[in-house]
């Protein structure tokens, strides 16, 4: 069951991972005077660990199989994400044209708690 309730999120997981280890040079650029302004990198990283964490949390509260993880499915989700944000980080080093950037690391936190925003709002109103 546990499986079940979580696949969408270790698909996304697997699309973070291809995403942020993709080399350098196969990221596209952007000539938009709006991305300098509010630097589109950094808006997809706080979005796609926004998303990891709100499909964490629910797949962790609908699960039956583990009570550990159902009762404290928002600080694993949160401890989980933001480990996961700083894994890629730190791997992203090994590849050509990449490093580990202090702001990804940041908006990848930033994202995980917006994850929690929404999923208390959505949730738990």
């Amino acid at each position: 069951m546990f499986l079940r309730y979580n696949l969408f999120t270790l698909c996304w997981i697997l699309l973070i991972l291809l995403l942020t280890l993709a080399p350098g040079s196969a990221i596209p650029v952007t000539s938009l005077w709006w991305a300098e302004l509010i630097s589109i990198d950094k808006v997809v990283h706080f979005l796609i660990f926004a998303v990891l964490v709100l499909l964490m949390i629910v797949g962790f509260t609908k699960q039956y199989t583990y009570a550990f993880v159902r009762k404290h499915a928002v600080p694993l989700a949160l401890a989980v994400s933001i480990g996961y944000g700083i894994l890629i980080e730190v791997l992203q080093m090994s590849i050509p044209g990449r490093y580990l950037e202090f702001m990804d690391l940041v908006a990848n936190s930033i994202g995980c708690f917006l994850g929690y925003g929404i999923f208390y709002l959505v949730y738990k109103l």
